[in-house]
């Protein structure tokens, strides 16, 4: 399989280096597997000669012009984190460039795989337009913002659609890698994971920080208040709409824009939370538990918590 990827100025290091020693060490294990002769042919291409990582480290690149036609393109992320200097650093002409280079690969059949914000340089080509995706959780609203004609589910962690595929926030960029291997061989994947001690990480939900989310978007941010205050007491969407001086329909768009998902489901995130929150700091019984977060009794707890979390009531516990 040959694999050219697009490092661009600021190219984040941890992505990078993941992605080169991921298909390295495939290459050194494919002996130990049912085709030996399996190999990834890696290039590291640039729109510029060579580029700077995010940590000052010169990365020398093959043009590409230069580059070998692949059979995929990995787009890994650039060193930043937040909004603000994401969106400016997406004005930048070699983005522009990088995009160019994208619509001209597909164009040609190549498959495209993108992780972490590697997925807004992806975005930014336009192929991902009525395709799904995942992106680094904490950037979803962003994303929503910027690209509604993408399916965005930012609790995956490796997203394939079509000739394409993505990969949630920094060290997604070993489970896209992982991915990519499992296609050519999953026996060699599995070694892979054993040899680098990866787990399985299907979801970014464990990992995603709702009140984060929620603040980046004023009325989302007063219905999540409105929300923990009444955790107790049975949800109704009309009443919090009415005291939030707003409309149903709108607090409904405005919650799946910047949480992908409806007020109920992120209501139900919340009590959830508490109740692990309690369960870990607390003596409070399971009962008393499931009633300060608005549920009947402890079985709908219990049920609740195993079916979300994967865990019950002595696991959570016992790992505190």
């Amino acid at each position: 399989m040959k694999i050219v990827v697009l490092a661009l100025e600021g190219v984040f290091d941890t992505g990078l280096a993941t992605i080169l020693d991921a298909f390295t060490t495939a290459n050194e294990l494919s002996v130990l597997t049912p085709n030996p002769g399996q190999k990834f042919a890696v290039t590291i291409g640039g729109v510029r000669s060579d580029v700077l990582t995010a940590q000052g480290l010169r990365v020398p690149v093959t043009p590409l012009a230069d580059c070998p036609l692949p059979d995929w393109v990995i787009v890994p992320a650039i060193g930043t984190k937040t909004p603000g200097p994401l969106q400016q650093a997406l004005t930048r002409e070699d983005v522009a460039e990088a995009a160019t280079a994208l619509r001209a690969w597909d164009a040609r059949g190549v498959c495209i795989a993108a992780a972490c914000v590697g997925t807004f340089l992806l975005a930014e080509s336009g192929l991902l337009d009525h395709h799904e995706a995942t992106t680094s959780w904490w950037l979803a609203p962003l994303f929503r913002q910027r690209y509604p004609a993408v399916h965005l589910d930012a609790r995956r962690m490796v997203v394939p659609s079509g000739r394409f595929a993505t990969a949630g926030a920094a060290l997604g960029h070993i489970d896209l890698a992982l991915w990519l291997i499992r296609q050519a061989s999953p026996e060699l994947a599995a070694l892979v994971a054993s040899y680098l001690i990866v787990d399985a990480r299907p979801s970014q939900s464990a990992y995603a920080i709702s009140d984060h989310l929620a603040h980046a978007d004023p009325l989302v941010a007063r219905f999540d208040r409105w929300a923990r205050e009444r955790l107790d007491q049975g949800f109704n969407l009309d009443l919090a709409a009415s005291e939030l001086a707003t409309s149903k329909r709108t607090l409904a768009r405005r919650i799946r824009d910047v949480l992908g998902k409806t007020p109920v489901a992120y209501v139900q995130d919340l009590r959830i939370e508490q109740a692990v929150h309690l369960l870990k700091t607390s003596d409070t019984s399971v009962e008393q538990i499931a009633g300060m977060v608005g549920y009947a009794d402890g079985v709908t707890l219990r049920t609740l918590l195993r079916r979300r979390l994967g865990k019950g009531i002595r696991e959570i516990k016992a790992n505190y």
